[in-house]
């Protein structure tokens, strides 16, 4: 696994980082419940929140990391076909996304820090978006000459993933103080988000 870190393109994880930042910050349901939790029960109970919320991330990360391998193995040029499947996936987010609401107004948090846990698990777990997502967004940054591609989705998900847990930790301990204006911004990064994403495949269509 650290062979593969290594070998890895350092400009092309710095950029999937950035990305990956922006993307956790944009407002969405998992920023939403890790805000409500804030709101409702505490910084506590939004740190437990956005721990669900990880652990449901990647438990789909593992899901899309076997699948990817298994498709690998069995289906010629599957990499090339699951990048460009994922590039028409992101330009479709991208146009969704542009116009979107916010889902800050409507979402409703858990007291309990056990609640909290369990309720962000399945509120990611449970959410098919979550799944497409990960497929379509974390093959983008791998490269074969890097080495194992599952490896590679590995390393970008734990990223992903550990990015969203401050990310969202940040967002719910904060919302007690600045909710308002936090969800008066949703949709102004709704509209970022989609450039990033339609950047994203336009990129894999032109590549």
């Amino acid at each position: 696994m650290l062979e593969t870190f290594l070998a890895m393109d350092t400009a092309l994880i710095l950029a999937f980082t950035g990305a990956g930042v922006l993307l956790n910050i944009t407002p969405g349901s998992d920023v939403a419940f890790s805000m409500a939790s804030g709101i409702s029960g505490g910084p506590r109970a939004s740190v437990a929140a956005a721990l669900g919320i990880m652990l449901g991330g990647l438990t789909h990360m593992m899901l899309a990391v076997l699948g990817i391998s298994a498709a690998l193995m069995a289906i010629p040029h599957a990499y090339d076909a699951i990048r460009y499947i994922g590039a028409a996936y992101l330009f479709l987010l991208a146009v969704k996304t542009w116009r979107a609401p916010s889902e800050l107004a409507k979402a409703r948090g858990a007291t309990r820090l056990v609640s909290a846990l369990k309720r962000g698990f399945l509120t990611n777990l449970l959410n098919p978006k979550v799944a497409l997502f990960i497929l379509a967004f974390l093959p983008q940054f791998t490269r074969p000459e890097a080495g194992p591609i599952w490896q590679q989705i590995l390393i970008l998900g734990l990223i992903f993933n550990t990015s969203g847990l401050i990310i969202n930790s940040t967002y719910g301990i904060a919302a007690g103080y600045a909710g308002h204006r936090i969800i008066r911004m949703g949709g102004t990064l709704n509209k970022i988000t989609s450039i990033v994403f339609g950047g994203l495949a336009a990129r894999l269509i032109w590549e």
